[in-house]
């Protein structure tokens, strides 16, 4: 099996889509004054197109392309899967034209986890998401091919990874895809 390992803002929801989520929550707010998001223990009761910001339409485009050539299948490494279950996360790409959904998500650290990244010294969000990828693949072994596509520069945890710098571009910028497809083929 073939693996893409997706994180979304960065990558497939672009700086230029940041905060319409806010928009789309104030409209929701209003279209459904009896179900008002208040607080963020009621965000769940919101549907799930209303929590997120939009994802590009070209980085839809060329992840499709990914998709398509490869036959790869898609994890959310990204935070965003602490907002919605996966039968949610598939719904919201089926909504953003994404052709094929999501199959899982990356697991969530455990103590254990987090003692040792401390015991090595280190903290960040990248060596977290490290550690969440290598989790999922050692859970799998049916995985003959994987890439790990963020914005968060990984590449001191994983192999086969490929930074998306641009948050303006994410997965659209140029060499991105054929960096991906390298790691699939």
């Amino acid at each position: 099996m073939k693996t893409i390992f997706l994180d979304f803002d960065g990558v497939m929801c672009l700086a230029t889509e940041w905060g319409g989520r806010y928009r789309k929550q104030k409209l929701w707010n209003r279209t459904y004054p009896e179900q008002s998001v208040m607080y963020d223990c009621d965000f769940h009761l919101m549907d799930v197109e209303y929590r997120f910001d939009n994802f590009n339409d070209k980085a839809v485009r060329v992840l499709n392309e990914i998709l398509l050539e490869t036959g790869a299948e898609i994890v959310v490494s990204s935070d965003w899967r602490f907002s919605c279950n996966l039968t949610e996360m598939k719904d919201l790409f089926n909504q953003y034209g994404v052709i094929k959904g999501p199959i899982d998500y990356t697991p969530t650290l455990e103590v254990e986890d987090f003692k040792s990244l401390e015991a090595n010294g280190k903290k960040g969000y990248e060596d977290e998401r490290s550690i969440e990828i290598k989790k999922w693949l050692a859970l799998h072994p049916e995985v003959t091919h994987w890439v790990a596509v963020d914005d968060l520069n990984m590449s001191d945890g994983l192999t086969n990874f490929v930074h998306t710098k641009l948050q303006n571009e994410g997965i659209k910028q140029a060499g991105i895809k054929q960096k991906i497809m390298s790691y699939l083929q």
